[in-house]
């Protein structure tokens, strides 16, 4: 009973240091996609929003989680954004269109 308990304890651990780890990820992918688009990424305000399973191009299966997160194309707006991410890699982002502001 004592093994069981630790190997869920460490489980969980794992899976909640995973969990920071791919928030980082989702971030760092965040403002890069945000600077592509000429964004600004808002508030470092990336969320997950839902995690469930999903296999990769090799058959595996592994966590696919989606983000979400706010940018601005004048300071004055705010955009919702989506990104997914499987395992470590960037499956699917959206951006709505947005008007580009005039310098």
């Amino acid at each position: 009973m004592e093994m069981i308990l630790i190997i869920i304890l460490l489980a969980i651990g794992w899976f909640w240091i995973d969990s920071l780890n791919k928030r980082e990820r989702a971030i760092l992918l965040g403002s890069e996609l945000s600077a592509r688009f000429n964004l600004q990424l808002l508030d470092e305000s990336v969320a997950c929003s839902k995690i469930w399973l999903g296999r990769n191009r090799r058959g595996h299966v592994q966590f696919l989680r989606t983000y979400e997160f706010d940018v601005s194309a004048s300071g004055n707006d705010r955009l919702h954004c989506q990104l997914m991410l499987l395992g470590n890699q960037l499956g699917y982002w959206h951006i709505p269109p947005y008007l580009q502001p005039v310098n």
